[in-house]
């Protein structure tokens, strides 16, 4: 769990670096090439500085061990962070659409910047694409639902430069207009992706369970052990990026209690090496009567 925390701060880290130099980078380029659209940029890379602040202080938490008043763990503070990222990152994007609006009424206010703010925002398409990748890797593998919302957020800033781009090489060929109507294309996107992984973080705040195809798997595991008849009253909840589980299995009534604290506590270990994710997994032995089952058949 230990790595899993260390993984997430280290990518983390090198973002909020990459960030900083971005967002200075752009609102300079803005002031000196003449470019709203790029310092609008940098403000939103300023935006993925806090958000990544956010992701250290969640793994911080996340990682603290059990209490006496969280005695799960902490590991739902990853899912409060995603969620208050999810929620920045709509804000961030109807600012966005908001002022592109207001621009689009308003082109002839629309001055023509320089070939500076045009180099800086192909610069930042480039850097934030890179964040994105590394960030959405390291993820995916420690399945950290915040630092997927903060990948996303490096996505959105990619589209939000891409958008400045092209307002600024729009502008510079007379093009005014493509500078709204850019902006407002990319909020429309971002706060769909924003609504996706609030929706994702909400489900985890109400312990949702896991997915169907974990539980196929599982049931499969279950399958092979020739030791288990069957199981009952399957349920799962995920808890931030992990998640609990508690089943019954039907075991030989033949068996003494040591045997079936056995054969569970390999079937738990079992699937925990298979998801990784599953922290802890509650199993209760029911009695499987052999005979009977056969003179059913």
């Amino acid at each position: 769990m230990k790595n899993r925390y260390d993984e997430s701060n280290k990518v983390t880290i090198l973002s909020i670096l990459l960030n900083i130099g971005l967002t200075i980078m752009k609102i300079v380029a803005g002031f000196i090439g003449n470019s709203s659209a790029i310092i609008a940029d940098g403000l939103h890379s300023a935006s993925d500085i806090i958000t990544s602040i956010g992701i250290l202080i969640g793994n911080k938490i996340s990682r603290k061990p059990r209490d006496e008043e969280h005695q799960y763990g902490h590991e739902k503070a990853e899912s409060l962070v995603s969620f208050i990222l999810a929620a920045v990152l709509i804000i961030v994007a109807l600012e966005i659409g908001y002022n592109g609006a207001i621009e689009l009424f308003n082109i002839n206010t629309i001055e023509v910047p320089s070939v500076l703010p045009l180099i800086v925002a192909l610069i930042s398409i480039g850097v934030k694409e890179y964040q994105y990748q590394i960030t959405i890797r390291v993820a995916n593998k420690i399945n950290s639902s915040s630092l997927k919302a903060d990948a996303w957020h490096h996505r959105s800033d990619a589209l939000s430069s891409i958008a400045a781009f092209i307002g600024i090489g729009g502008a510079m060929l007379g093009f005014k207009v493509l500078d709204p109507i850019s902006s407002i294309i990319v909020a429309i996107v971002v706060v769909k992706v924003g609504i996706d992984i609030l929706k994702s973080a909400c489900a985890e705040l109400m312990d949702s369970s896991i997915n169907k195809r974990d539980i196929v798997k599982i049931e499969d595991i279950i399958s092979t052990d020739d030791k288990i008849y069957g199981i009952k009253d399957f349920k799962s909840r995920k808890y931030g990026s992990v998640a609990y589980i508690d089943m019954s299995i039907f075991i030989d009534k033949s068996k003494s209690l040591e045997e079936a604290h056995e054969i569970a506590d390999n079937l738990e270990k079992n699937i925990i090496a298979n998801l990784s994710y599953i922290k802890e997994i509650n199993i209760h032995a029911e009695p499987y009567n052999r005979e009977k089952a056969m003179d059913n058949r």
